[in-house]
């Protein structure tokens, strides 16, 4: 999928892994603000789209998050290869909301009567196409339908985790939470005073 820029003018495109996602090594030329040609080389890598959520609970001040292996982590010194994280997946050919839904009820447990959607985010637009749409959402004890812990199927082993907001927050200055996605959803929370 390439965009119509009249600046950018693809050359080549060449297919380096297709696997999880796709990793194209692409050549294009693009025009400066001089009105000069640049020849570039960059790597592309294609791994879908995805959709996260932070479940918050007012009444509580409580948030809900996960804490699952992300082992490119583990490569980059996280010894543990643990992260804590807000519930996200991928769309798989699925509308953001949808999404969303499905993988909170899927990760946390929790059936979610309401979603709001709060951003659109290039995640690491330097070399990943994937854009991830940002939601928030109320919950409440009755929402519990299920543990959680994420789909069989998907080799997933989720820990959720229900965590008082203020020391989320704190999480973030300790280092226990690194994870950007979470981060920017708990600065939105604060922002926006939803616990």
């Amino acid at each position: 999928m390439q965009n119509n820029n009249s600046t950018i003018k693809l050359l080549s495109s060449e297919t380096l892994s297709d696997s999880w996602g796709e990793l194209n090594k692409v050549k294009f030329e693009y025009q400066l603000k001089d009105g000069t040609i640049q020849e570039q080389t960059r790597e592309v890598y294609n791994r879908g789209n995805g959709a996260v959520i932070l479940l918050y609970n007012t009444t509580k001040k409580t948030v809900i998050l996960t804490r699952q292996l992300r082992i490119p982590t583990w490569f980059n010194g996280n010894t543990d290869g643990m992260m804590i994280e807000a519930c996200a997946g991928m769309l798989d050919d699925k509308n953001p909301e949808e999404c969303i839904r499905i993988e909170a009820e899927e990760e946390t447990g929790y059936t979610l009567s309401k979603v709001e959607k709060v951003m659109e985010v290039y995640m690491s637009p330097g070399s990943v196409t994937e854009i991830l749409y940002f939601f928030v959402a109320a919950y409440a004890d009755t929402m519990k339908t299920s543990e959680g812990g994420g789909a069989e199927n998907e080799q997933e082993d989720i820990e959720v985790l229900e965590i008082p907001f203020e020391e989320a927050k704190a999480m973030i200055t300790n280092g226990k939470i690194k994870d950007a996605k979470t981060i920017i959803l708990l600065q939105y929370a604060q922002i926006h005073g939803l616990v």
